[in-house]
C-alpha cells in the first residue's frame, strides 16, 4: 500500500503506545520514540531498538542520550495491503520494539506472538 501521510502514520503511533498498559510505560526509562521514513541498511525492517535495554543498565549507565525506537513508515506500509493492517502492524512493532528496551529478545517474543 501507498505510505500514509507522516501525520496519519504517526497518530497511529501514537494510538499503539496508547494501548501498552500504564505500569509499563511508566517503567520506559530514557527513551523517544521516533517515525521515520526507511532504514537505509535494511529498507524492509519495521522498527529497530537502538540503546541499552533496562536490564543491563547498570550503575554506570547516565548522562546518555536516551534510547530510540525508530518505527519505519515506508517499510510497514509497503508490506500491507489495507490500512487495517497498517494498524495492526504499527501495533505490532511498536510492541515489539519496546519489549527489546525491557530486554526481551526476538527469540521469546516470536513465541509469544509478537514476531
Amino acid at each position: 500500500m501507498k505510505p500514509l501521510p507522516l501525520p496519519v502514520f504517526e497518530s497511529l503511533v501514537a494510538d499503539a503506545l496508547d494501548q501498552v498498559p500504564p505500569e509499563l510505560m511508566a517503567l520506559m526509562d530514557n527513551v523517544v520514540v521516533l517515525v521515520e521514513d526507511r532504514n537505509e541498511e535494511e529498507p524492509t525492517l519495521l522498527g529497530l531498538y537502538d540503546g541499552v535495554a533496562l536490564t543491563e543498565r547498570g550503575w554506570e549507565y547516565g548522562g546518555t542520550l536516551p534510547d530510540r525506537i525508530m518505527i519505519y513508515r515506508e517499510a510497514i506500509c509497503e508490506m500491507c495491503e489495507t490500512e487495517d493492517e497498517i494498524v495492526e502492524e504499527v501495533t505490532i512493532t511498536v510492541v515489539h520494539e519496546i519489549a527489546h528496551h525491557f530486554g526481551i529478545d526476538d527469540d521469546r517474543l516470536h513465541a509469544l506472538g509478537w514476531g
